[in-house]
């Protein structure tokens, strides 16, 4: 991999100056031996009024060429739609890039980009952040370890409700589906991040309570390759009232991970041991970002390469594809 050396600002491009690209720029800020070089921005007055704040150089179009000699790396945070054809620009361009989920709509484009980043000896990573939230990072060390025992059950839920139609992510052909590749690709990247590979997963979409074109709820039921099974319940139109968003269930002990705090408990105790301070998604991002730089100048593996990234694509696809055959269907790829 082309590494920068220590000393040497990593300079970046924000592509897409909305919401998450924004909480990205507030990461970005504590990011040791990082640096805002430009803001990239279709809509005209929005990219101009966040690079006038920053104090950069702003392009209303990612092609342009006077923005390439500015940066080292890109950070995409564009509808996923654009993801493909915008990743596959800057590899070609020589730039490493950090990639907002999912990393492409299709299988068969995250390993092109997979591929091309590798011939190019640069860095591509999507963006996982709950990969970084330090109670994730801690149960995956309590499961590892053997505390719970073997491993047979796993439960996670992202449901809140959120009006959807006025937002890019209610439209199919700029989205790619709704909640299902939205909050589901974090979910099976968990998944397999904490239990190893996905063997298989069946998808079923709910009602479609919101009237959209894409589906605001929806279940995922997977087998790990290890044979563990696990439910993933998606929604953008229910609340599910716990305070915990993961559950596992093992042999010898439960662990549950929370938005405020997370714990766990063998049987035979009463006694639950907290762990973990829960979920604060700028400082996530952040700890991505500093992975992102410490990769590029040689001192850390990436927490996500591009394996687990194609992973994702696969599980998502093979979702769909099993929502609407009503069949389990193999995830396949590598382990």
């Amino acid at each position: 991999m082309n590494t920068i050396s220590e000393g040497t600002p990593i300079r970046f491009a924000l592509v897409g100056a909305g919401g998450i690209g924004l909480s990205h720029l507030e990461a970005l800020s504590g990011v040791e031996g990082a640096q805002l070089a430009a803001v990239v921005e279709s809509r005209e007055a929005t990219g101009d009024a966040v690079a006038a704040e920053r104090r950069v150089r702003c392009f209303h179009d990612y092609r342009d060429p006077e923005l390439l000699p500015l940066v080292d790396a890109v950070i995409l945070c564009t509808p996923p739609n654009q993801h493909h054809p915008m990743a596959k620009h800057f590899l070609l361009a020589g730039k490493h890039v950090l990639c907002e989920k999912p990393l492409t709509l299709h299988a068969a484009e995250a390993e092109e980009l997979a591929e091309l980043a590798e011939k190019e000896r640069l860095l591509l990573m999507m963006a996982s952040k709950f990969r970084y939230v330090d109670d994730i990072i801690k149960a995956k060390a309590i499961v590892e370890t053997g505390l719970l025992g073997q491993i047979v059950l796993f439960e996670n839920s992202f449901c809140g409700k959120v009006l959807m139609k006025d937002r890019w992510n209610s439209r199919a052909a700029v989205s790619g589906g709704g909640v299902l590749i939205d909050n589901g690709t974090h979910a099976v990247d968990i998944a397999r991040y904490l239990l190893g590979p996905l063997g298989d997963v069946q998808a079923q979409n709910g009602i479609s309570a919101q009237g959209l074109e894409v589906e605001d709820t929806a279940r995922i039921q997977f087998r790990t390759k290890k044979g563990v099974i696990g439910l993933i319940d998606l929604s953008w139109s229910i609340n599910k009232e716990s305070e915990h968003y993961l559950s596992i269930f093992g042999t010898a002990g439960t662990l549950l991970v929370g938005w405020k705090g997370s714990r766990y408990r063998q049987d035979g105790s009463a006694q639950w041991v907290p762990f973990g301070a829960g979920y604060n998604k700028v400082q996530s991002l952040r700890r991505q970002l500093q992975n992102f730089c410490n990769v590029l100048r040689g001192k850390e593996l990436p927490i996500i390469g591009t394996t687990d990234a194609i992973a994702s694509v696969r599980a998502i696809e093979s979702a769909y594809t099993s929502a609407g055959a009503n069949h389990w269907l193999p995830v396949g790829g590598p382990a």
